[in-house]
């Protein structure tokens, strides 16, 4: 699978912009703030509706415009497609196969893979556990997109339960009554839906593991793949049953509905929800010695890179194990990498399918990841001859 054609209309920086892409190596040069990195966000905005840069939609419309429009033809085992995005500034965005209408916008979810390696990916390591629940979550529906809308279901039901719990944390006597028991149902709802959730992050988690292990023993000067580890940490206790491998749906959703009867209390204190999936942290262990250390806080800048790399890294492992190789996107990363970490990620991900690179100068791009190459100036994208 890869990318053969990029349109953009008020993304970004760009009124409008044609670029040729085809398989292999393509790196966009330019100096910082002329608009190569918008040409890759545009693509890895396609595959999750979502950008690696900035939490919401309305800085991807070009100032002034109404809307935004990123267009792709992809070719996939000789078949081309063109998927289209229709980004609108507060209103809902639209999507289209072969201009025709989808049902829903993330339908579009996961037709193409994208993993993207950039300078922001030291916040897995260093930044808060929403940065990690998102890197599993973005994981987990582009390898089974239909979670898409589980998980849209599951902020919808937070959302609600918390405006509910600042309610029922105000109330007295009856009116207390009534809003605890449209809690109830409301605990329901979350236990379900966040169960399924927990479920299927445990289960990638697992199947992660040895991806990341390897990946660090590659990028990591003298380590072993047992040097670097992941674990799950759910805020409810979670009992593995015998006969399986990971807990089941059923036994979560009871974990989750216990937890929330013991801090019901708490989170009418509080106004918010302390208990669910929303919660929970990927945590992300080192070897020093004998001693099994947190990444935050105790690896070296260096480590703290190397297991960054060693996330991404097992992340388009794992999807390339299932099927297409992902469109692998590094964007100003090698700029923050060390002379050996650029040699070796450059080698790891030369033979992939599609590999956009975007850089500040030319002498950022390695050697082993030669190939087509775009000069990017104030929004004007020119092809070396």
């Amino acid at each position: 699978m890869y990318v053969s054609h990029l349109s953009l209309h008020d993304f970004r920086s760009y009124p409008s912009v044609e670029v040729p892409l085809e398989a292999g190596v393509t790196a966009f040069v330019g100096r910082n703030g002329q608009g190569k990195t918008n040409l890759v966000e545009a693509i890895d905005y396609l595959s999750r509706l979502q950008s690696h840069r900035v939490a919401t939609d309305a800085p991807l419309v070009r100032a002034g415009a109404e809307q935004a429009v990123v267009r792709a033809a992809v070719v996939r085992d000789g078949r081309t497609a063109t998927l289209e995005v229709e980004i609108n500034a507060g209103r809902a965005n639209k999507a289209r196969i072969n201009k025709s209408p989808l049902p829903r916008t993330r339908d579009l979810v996961g037709l193409v893979r994208t993993v993207v390696f950039s300078p922001e990916d030291l916040t897995l390591v260093k930044g808060d556990p929403s940065d990690r629940r998102r890197f599993l979550d973005d994981l987990m529906i582009l390898r089974a997109p239909r979670l898409a809308g589980v998980r849209s279901d599951y902020d919808r039901v937070l959302k609600q339960r918390n405006s509910l719990l600042k309610t029922a944390g105000l109330a007295r006597g009856s009116a207390r009554e009534g809003a605890l028991a449209t809690l109830a149902v409301w605990d329901d709802h979350l236990a379900a839906i966040g169960a399924e959730i927990l479920a299927q992050r445990l289960a990638l988690v697992e199947a992660l593991r040895p991806y990341v292990g390897k990946s660090y023993e590659t990028v990591a000067r003298g380590a072993s793949r047992d040097d670097a580890e992941i674990t799950y940490k759910p805020v409810v206790e979670v009992v593995e049953p015998v006969e399986t491998t990971t807990p089941t749906v059923e036994s979560l959703r009871e974990a989750i509905l216990s937890e929330l009867a013991r801090r019901q209390k708490d989170e009418l204190d509080r106004g918010i929800s302390l208990v669910g999936p929303h919660r929970d942290d990927l945590l992300l262990h080192i070897s020093a010695g004998a001693e099994r250390l947190p990444v935050k806080g105790y690896a070296s800048h260096g480590e703290s890179w190397s297991f960054a790399l060693a996330l991404r890294l097992a992340a388009y492992d794992l999807l390339r194990a299932d099927g297409d190789d992902p469109i692998l996107i590094l964007d100003d990363v090698f700029a923050e990498l060390d002379s050996q970490r650029r040699v070796q990620l450059a080698e790891l991900v030369a033979d992939a399918e599609q590999v956009l690179v975007t850089a500040a100068v030319p002498e950022d791009v390695p050697a082993a990841l030669a190939g087509a190459r775009y000069h990017v100036t104030a929004g004007e994208v020119t092809r070396d001859e």
